[in-house]
């Protein structure tokens, strides 16, 4: 019996060490599936290691193998695919769903083992974030003039306009005060305000400037809507270039808002010099409702709510002109300002060196985009949301099919970046960077999402290259220094100085009070 005991003490042993030679030999490595993208897409490994891809977002995906070798069928939300590599080669895979989805598995000659790949791993950026001022009620962008100066302009909603200088100093005294012309806004959330500032291209010259700002509703409007959104030109001080002349307004245009939300925000000069101002479809929800067109204003072309307009500030007998070569001059049924239309909220945009213009548009219950926007194009809004089909009536419920094209036959454009409300809220457009500090980015577009909710700010950096073709490749900028990787308030929006370098302005509060707003340049991570 106690040869019996010690044969079977022995045997476990034996099969002891065996299991764990097994387990130690046996690797598992995760790659997510999320924000569109395999994270990471790509990874070094050993013959014999098992990869194990978990979709955590609320899409349909796939793990496809380019040369057919495996296939995970639609994965849905919490759902695993596993597959063991035991021959050496490069395996590529995409997502049939979304082909501009694509990852790698690179499984290296040699022994298995339990030998470390992460050091050859691709990893998101990480970034560090230098203060630059602070002390703002609601920072909503922030603006070079341009002029050789150096100065930035830092627009609060709440009606100030600060000049930071050239040397990192915040002057006290404010360059713009408005405060007394904006319709009253609430504290805890609104979306009105000034929105707004840009400089033309001869601004060291004549001094001109322009704002957009939620002013009260005029008389002529209908009776209990929300505001009358202003277009104004202002002319600086011939004093005092910090300040500008509050009695040198012009008001050029006049917009009627039926609800708070969905004003737009950003304006800005196009390397043609025209000033290209871009508008919600009228706030409250789904673009139906009060002040909205059966079609939805995004989809109305008689009206201003939901397009980007292009006009002529020069003009200054009717105020602004309307250029010859916008596309619906001429066409019944189409305001002429028109340059593109099917938004629901593209509360920020920019210009790229190529001239490409870039409009991120806030989407509704499921989807947040990008636009790489061009003339006379339909966006879909709404009958899309994103790529995808909406439905007006229930926004949770997507129709299951719509069509491809707009009321009049024009093509539906599709965005050039979709995510969706995984962990993230709205969509804040950035820029494509072009400074020298941080090449890892270079040519990338680098936009952010606003928070993960409204109980608490914590907004994400994120960042988009091309794709050979489809949606671009989106990934997330990691924060340095900062515990869960993100930046720890409301981001608001993104700025750019003339050296190309970035910008984060941000918030703790989601409405337009307190002094917590702060302004961050992006810089290298501290090594």
């Amino acid at each position: 019996m106690k040869k019996l005991k010690l044969f079977m003490l022995l045997l476990l042993l034996i099969m002891a060490t065996s299991m764990s030679c097994c387990l130690e030999r046996s690797q598992t490595r995760v790659v997510e599936i999320k924000n569109f993208s395999y994270q990471p897409s790509s990874i070094n490994i050993t013959p014999g290691t098992t990869v194990t891809w978990i979709n955590e977002v609320p899409v349909e995906h796939t793990v496809t193998a380019a040369n057919g070798a495996f296939n995970s069928g639609n994965l849905g939300q919490g759902e695993k695919f596993n597959q063991t590599f035991f021959q050496p080669g490069t395996y590529q895979y995409q997502c049939l769903n979304h082909p501009s989805m694509v990852g790698e598995v690179v499984v290296a000659a040699g022994q298995s083992g339990n030998a470390s790949s992460n050091a050859t791993d691709p990893s998101a950026p990480i970034v560090g974030l230098k203060m630059l001022a602070e002390g703002f009620a609601a920072p909503m962008e922030f603006v070079s003039s341009h002029d050789g100066t150096g100065r930035m302009f830092a627009v609060d909603q709440t009606g100030l306009v600060k000049i930071i200088t050239s040397d990192g100093m915040l002057m006290e005294e404010p360059f713009l005060d408005i405060r007394d012309r904006l319709v009253d806004i609430s504290p805890s959330y609104d979306e009105r305000g000034l929105l707004g500032l840009a400089f033309p291209p001869d601004f060291a010259r004549n001094g001109r400037l322009f704002v957009f700002y939620s002013a009260p509703l005029r008389s002529a409007a209908p009776e209990g809507w929300s505001c009358t959104n202003h277009l104004s030109e202002f002319t600086v001080s011939k004093e005092d270039p910090n300040k500008v002349n509050m009695s040198s307004e012009k008001v050029l245009l006049e917009v009627d808002k039926p609800q708070m939300n969905h004003n737009g925000g950003t304006i800005a000069f196009g390397p043609d010099g025209y000033l290209y101002l871009p508008l919600g479809d009228g706030g409250g929800a789904n673009d139906v409702g009060t002040g909205h067109a059966p079609e939805g204003n995004g989809q109305n072309t008689s009206t201003l709510l939901g397009k980007i307009l292009r006009i002529d500030v020069n003009n200054a007998s009717a105020g602004y002109g309307i250029p010859a070569d916008n596309p619906f001059v001429g066409l019944a049924g189409y305001r002429p300002e028109i340059w593109a239309f099917g938004f629901r909220n593209p509360w920020r945009i920019s210009f790229d060196d190529e001239g490409r213009l870039f409009v991120s548009d806030a989407g509704q219950n499921l989807w947040e985009e990008v636009d790489m926007v061009t003339k006379g194009g339909n966006y879909g809004w709404h009958i899309r949301e994103g790529t995808h089909c909406f439905n007006p009536n229930k926004a949770s419920e997507p129709l299951a099919s719509c069509s491809d094209k707009g009321i009049r036959g024009e093509p539906l454009m599709d965005p050039i970046i979709e995510y969706g409300h995984n962990g993230r809220t709205v969509v804040v457009g950035g820029y494509i960077y072009k400074g020298k500090a941080l090449p890892e980015l270079d040519g990338s577009y680098i936009f952010a999402d606003w928070s993960s909710g409204f109980a608490k700010g914590d907004g994400t950096l994120l960042m988009a290259r091309p794709s050979q073709k489809g949606l671009w490749t989106v990934e997330e900028i990691s924060i340095a220094d900062s515990p869960n990787e993100r930046v720890n308030a409301y981001i608001r929006s993104l700025g750019q100085d003339d050296d190309g370098e970035l910008y984060i302005i941000t918030s703790e509060n989601a409405g337009p009070k307190g002094e917590t707003g702060k302004i961050y340049k992006i810089i290298p991570q501290a090594k």
